[in-house]
């Protein structure tokens, strides 16, 4: 059976980490600008406050973990903060300190970014939730824990293992979720029984024509109901996320020069060449054979 999660993920191709241990003590404040890159953080020890992508600010304690897939700008500070930013002091064990140096912290955490390989990161971070909290799930501080050791040595395969690490840490964090009220994306409409089913199909034959009709027969739904609960949970109609998705498939094989634009037609659910390059152009903004060459020069750039 198909696992659409498992396959966003690897679309994704999370890789290129930095991970580090972060304590402090006393009042302190840190605001960052991201570049939309996935961030996470375990807090290990103490308390903190947390206020993610313009979020009113979340108070962690020991056991919580983040993850926000896509991070712009967020602020980490103490729970009674200072008027003004402070700046972090690295420390001869590695760590770095935010506000009093010396003395026994007050919180401490692993903190961690990755980016996305894949050029098509924005829509499928799209099908995710903008950002998952969860408390006490001593898997995923494992997995923190191996990335971050990863992450500091220097030994054989280690973009393999980190790229490997980094799937399942995000696969396990978004998974976790299931029964929580995450917003609108795949993890929702993967938590109805109904949608699940017509999303997993969507999956499993991406080439078959299919119709709203077709696929609320699928979920045991007449065809307005499961359009208006598929709209709700995953945030976009269904022939919307099926053509993301074909999309997405298609960038993948012009990436890999997986075939002909043709046959790359055909494996995507297109009837002809023609048709599948004005539903292409529409989509990306310009006709696969030109977005095949730029994938082939992108790394000589």
């Amino acid at each position: 059976m198909v696992d659409p999660l498992a396959e966003v993920v690897s679309l994704l191709q999370p890789g290129t980490p930095f991970s580090k241990l972060v304590s402090a003590r006393g009042p302190w404040r840190v605001r960052r600008s991201e570049a939309g890159r996935l961030f996470y953080c375990l807090v290990l020890d103490g308390s903190c406050r947390l206020a993610a992508a313009g979020d009113a600010p979340m108070p962690l304690q020991k056991g919580d973990f983040v993850l926000v897939p896509s991070a712009y700008d967020f602020t980490a500070s103490s729970l009674e903060p200072p008027a003004k930013d402070t700046t972090p002091v690295a420390l001869p064990n590695g760590e770095f300190r935010h506000g009093i140096r010396s003395g026994p912290p007050d919180v401490r955490m692993v903190i961690g970014y990755c980016v996305f390989g894949s050029p098509d990161a924005a829509l499928l971070v799209s099908l995710l939730p903008r950002l998952v909290h969860l408390r006490g799930q001593e898997r995923l501080g494992t997995l923190v824990q191996l990335v971050g050791d990863e992450c500091r040595e220097r030994r054989p395969a280690r973009e393999v293992i980190l790229a490997h690490l980094l799937s399942v840490l995000l696969i396990e964090a978004l998974r976790s979720t299931a029964g929580t009220a995450a917003s609108p994306g795949l993890l929702r409409g993967l938590g109805d029984e109904r949608l699940a089913v017509a999303i997993r199909r969507m999956h499993e034959e991406p080439t078959k024509a299919w119709t709203v009709a077709q696929l609320a027969k699928a979920a045991a739904l007449s065809r307005s109901t499961f359009f208006e609960r598929f709209n709700r949970a995953v945030g976009v109609a269904p022939m919307e996320y099926l053509l993301g998705w074909r999309m997405a498939l298609a960038k993948d094989h012009l990436r890999k020069r997986d075939g002909s634009v043709a046959e790359v037609a055909e494996r995507v659910g297109y009837s002809s060449a023609s048709t599948f390059s004005v539903a292409f152009t529409r989509h990306v903004g310009m006709p696969p054979t030109q977005y095949a060459r730029q994938q082939v020069q992108a790394p000589s750039q």
